[in-house]
């Protein structure tokens, strides 16, 4: 039978050894899109003559939700063809139920067009497979994809924007759980309403998360008393998000969302180190204080090599609830300089609004307390947009191959 943690044990558990706010979806050429294969697709007016040509057309559909082609995103499982019939199955490698209808007739609507096809048939399915990490590390039992929330300056709503991008994923129909790595700032447990919860333990050794809202979560902030300040050297630290991460019995995970502290120190160090990692997402305010932080941070998972997906612009607008007035109070312009300097996606641009903090405060986040609202699908097409470029990745193929032993000759 599981147990509870005592109260007076937690903390040795750690021990010393241890949609008026959305960005557009970026539209991007594909080069190879139908110059070689199809010369004229741009009028949608092409006669293919194989089944495997069809599916290298299917792969250059742009899908107008995210802003990247299918091939990048998604597979074609197999393409049947018939006189004046093109039957094809096809698997998206992020979550989007709310959106998979319209996905779906943009691509029957693309092959029409193209082919001039009587009768298209699309089985459209989703499939969130695991990524590569970083090559020394393997994967954490139970977590298909590890993505990294930063923003290297605190006080940008990094942990805001963290619980609703989870929320969002899950009510978009992935498995998600979410890390709390601020060992000294633990913020999750009263966003997701889980303060006083304690995790129970199977065999002694390893935690079960909690659960909120569809969420699996842990954080240092369940194990410890809310008012007990953390005063930790570096080691004790990292050693605990260790155990956070790696002693948390994650139940078959499809994204495990980390709330990462501000800064580029220990933690951070860390987590480039000896936590497998499948991508990064930065987030920051526009003002120039909160972006020069922000572009420390991308430099770090950059030079750590972890994938970084883009820019998350939070509080970029306030509108007045009284008159509707929009206004930049953190001014503009400042996630746009590190897309272009850096290279790298604009995710989504979030409002400034006070609903957000009071349900947030509450323990209600704004995904699951209004889902119907436009600050709720901004989360949403920002969550779309980071699955989509986590599914651009490299997949990770290290559990095809058992492990290698090489035995000296004789």
């Amino acid at each position: 039978m599981p147990h509870r943690i005592p109260h007076n044990a937690r903390q040795n558990w750690l021990s010393a050894d241890f949609g008026q706010y959305n960005v557009p979806p970026i539209s991007r050429l594909n080069p190879a899109r139908n110059t070689e294969i199809l010369p004229n697709a741009s009028s949608r007016s092409v006669t293919v003559s194989t089944d495997s040509d069809k599916a290298k057309f299917l792969n250059s559909i742009e899908i107008s939700l995210v802003g990247r082609p299918l091939g990048e995103i998604g597979r074609v499982r197999g393409v049947e063809t018939t006189r004046g019939r093109l039957k094809a199955a096809i698997e998206l490698g992020f979550p989007c139920k709310s959106a998979l209808d319209s996905v779906h007739d943009e691509i029957v609507s693309a092959v029409s067009e193209a082919f001039g096809a009587d009768d298209v048939e699309i089985a459209l399915s989703t499939r969130i497979r695991r990524h590569g990490v970083q090559r020394n590390l393997q994967p954490i039992p139970g977590v298909k994809n590890l993505i990294a929330v930063a923003s290297g300056k605190g006080g940008v709503g990094k942990s805001t924007v963290a619980v609703n991008i989870a929320l969002a994923l899950a009510a978009e129909g992935a498995s998600v759980g979410v890390l709390d790595a601020d060992i000294y700032g633990p913020s999750q447990p009263q966003m997701l309403g889980l303060v006083g919860e304690v995790p129970e333990s199977e065999d002694g050794k390893t935690m079960l998360p909690l659960r909120a809202h569809g969420l699996q979560m842990m954080s240092i902030g369940a194990l410890v008393d809310p008012d007990q300040p953390m005063v930790w050297r570096g080691p004790m630290v990292t050693s605990a998000l260790n155990q956070l991460a790696n002693q948390t019995n994650w139940d078959d995970l499809d994204y495990l969302i980390v709330d990462m502290p501000p800064g580029t120190g220990d933690i951070q160090l860390t987590l480039a180190q000896k936590i497998p990692v499948s991508g990064s997402v930065i987030v920051t305010t526009p003002q120039t204080i909160a972006t020069l932080d922000a572009r420390k941070g991308l430099a770090m998972f950059r030079k750590t090599q972890i994938p970084v997906f883009g820019v998350v612009e939070n509080m970029a607008t306030h509108i007045c609830s009284n008159c509707g007035h929009e206004d930049t109070v953190f001014g503009e312009g400042g996630a746009d300089e590190i897309v272009e300097d850096f290279g790298v996606r604009l995710l989504g641009r979030l409002p400034l609004d006070s609903r957000i903090r009071e349900q947030t405060d509450s323990g209600n986040p704004t995904v699951v307390a209004t889902p119907d609202s436009a600050i709720a699908a901004a989360y949403r097409q920002t969550a779309w947009n980071i699955a989509a470029a986590q599914a651009a990745e490299r997949l990770d193929h290290s559990a095809k191959f058992g492990n290698i032993v090489v035995e000296g000759g004789q």
